[in-house]
């Protein structure tokens, strides 16, 4: 079997480090790795295989010899040091926003459109999309290949962990404090996250989305492949640690039952039914944490439209937001390279 030469730039972060435990649990075929980070980590370890590596500073030279090079560091980084990455000759998987509306690099949900990875070559990068879009299509995507869906109308419930790991501590440092009677302190969201929601992720757009929300529109007409569709949104800061949930409305050309959709999903890969309201089985984030399958739950038709149904998805922010989808974009480019 062939194998390459993995860089993975933001090491240090939460999804950089959920992409090291996932190739090793997947065992991609590495034949290195390299681990890049800011000068704050550079000259520090981590550890895959139980074998340690010295974390090495971003820069334009770090790609030489590099074939897959994994993006976790930030948008406006991706913008700096994703070029030098494929000018030395590495196929670049961003799991930013930096490139994930440009026409020319395919945006990718293995699951729904593993085709579009052969696109690669024309700048010779994959983008990995919003985590909540990618949870929240892992429902709407069987529904939508029976008959195509028109309209989405969905609120998320994001978990703190798409925020980073700093916001993970916070809501844990909250928790701690409320317990011990202690003020509570917030640096990463704008509003106390232990026991509160906040409606408000990104900053806000001249139509008074933010551009979280606008994510779900934009992304889920490239994905799918569909540039009539609409995707209204709003995103809401949950103080869960980690799973994001979404509550999905959909408007198909033709009507799907009930039934219809829950063979759909069973049969879909990567998604796993969830769904006996009389045993009180539905998804909920804590219990599909740490899990690569999305869950799908609450189906039920939407009596407000024609042909509409209403489900609620959860998923690992973290994993099929971020760093599973990553590498399993990865393995379906290695299948082409």
């Amino acid at each position: 079997m062939k194998t390459y030469n993995i860089a993975i730039a933001g090491v240090t972060g939460a999804v950089g480090q959920e992409m090291l435990s996932i190739l090793e649990e997947r065992d991609f075929p590495v034949q290195s790795i390299k681990g890049l980070a800011s000068e704050r980590s550079a000259g520090k370890e981590f550890k895959f295989k139980d074998e340690k590596f010295i974390i090495e500073l971003l820069a334009e030279n770090s790609f030489e010899g590099i074939d897959i090079a994994f993006f976790s560091a930030g948008g406006s980084l991706s913008k700096r040091f994703v070029p030098s990455a494929v000018e030395s000759g590495a196929v670049v998987v961003d799991n930013t926003s930096a490139y994930r509306m440009d026409p020319d690099v395919p945006l990718v949900v293995p699951e729904i459109n593993a085709e579009s990875i052969r696109n690669y070559k024309k700048k010779g990068i994959l983008a990995n999309p919003n985590c909540t879009t990618a949870v929240a299509l892992m429902g709407i995507a069987p529904i939508h290949r029976y008959s195509r869906v028109k309209r989405i109308v969905a609120s998320s419930y994001q978990s703190v962990s798409g925020a980073g790991a700093k916001a993970i501590n916070e809501l844990e440092e909250q928790i701690n404090s409320w317990v011990s009677k202690k003020p509570l302190e917030n640096n990463v969201f704008p509003y106390q996250i232990a026991f509160n929601v906040i409606p408000h992720i990104d900053s806000f757009g001249e139509n008074g989305f933010t551009k979280e929300e606008m994510k779900l529109h934009n992304e889920s007409r490239k994905i799918l492949g569909d540039k009539n569709l609409s995707a209204v949104c709003t995103t809401v800061r949950v103080p869960v640690f980690r799973a994001h949930s979404v509550s999905v409305n959909i408007e198909t050309e033709k009507k799907v039952t009930v039934e219809k959709a829950r063979e759909l999903i069973e049969a879909f890969p990567g998604v796993q039914l969830c769904d006996d309201i009389s045993k009180k089985i539905y998804p909920m984030p804590l219990y599909w944490s740490g899990k690569d399958d999305c869950a799908v739950g609450r189906l039920r038709e939407d009596y407000s439209v024609k042909n509409g149904l209403s489900f609620f998805v959860v998923g690992d922010q973290i994993r099929k937001g971020a760093a599973l989808n990553a590498v399993q974009i990865a393995e379906e480019l290695i299948a082409v390279l």
